[in-house]
């Protein structure tokens, strides 16, 4: 007696999925810089602990310049903290970054990394 069943998404169920879709990949697209320059700031914590002679000042002189290579503008190299360690020095810099969203709501990532100096393994 009836008609066949209707099956499949409505258009108003088609433009919510599509809509919070959207909202998603436009997160991922105003987050993606954030990440970059996370990458960047812990290649160069990374390269330094590699490559510095174990001096405080040595550190410090190429962090600088590799924060001016990597083009690193969301922290300065002075943010990052030296610390001696039982092992010997360790780089550590935890920052919060943020990026806008849409009109007066942010999107906020925290980061953190903690490299040590002169071993063969920088991430212990």
């Amino acid at each position: 007696m009836f008609g066949r069943e209707q099956r499949g998404a409505t258009f108003l169920g088609m433009v919510v999925i599509f809509a919070i879709v959207g909202f998603a990949v436009y997160a991922g697209i105003r987050l993606f810089p954030l990440y970059m320059e996370y990458m960047a700031v812990s290649r160069a914590m990374t390269q330094t602990a590699k490559d510095s002679g174990g001096t405080v000042q040595s550190i410090k002189v190429a962090l600088d310049r590799r924060w001016t290579v990597e083009d690193i503008h969301t922290i300065d190299s002075t943010d990052v903290e030296i610390k001696k360690t039982g092992k010997g020095l360790s780089l550590s810099v935890s920052y919060r970054a943020e990026a806008p969203f849409v009109g007066n709501v942010s999107l906020v990532a925290d980061f953190d990394k903690t490299v040590a100096v002169g071993s063969d393994d920088p991430t212990a």
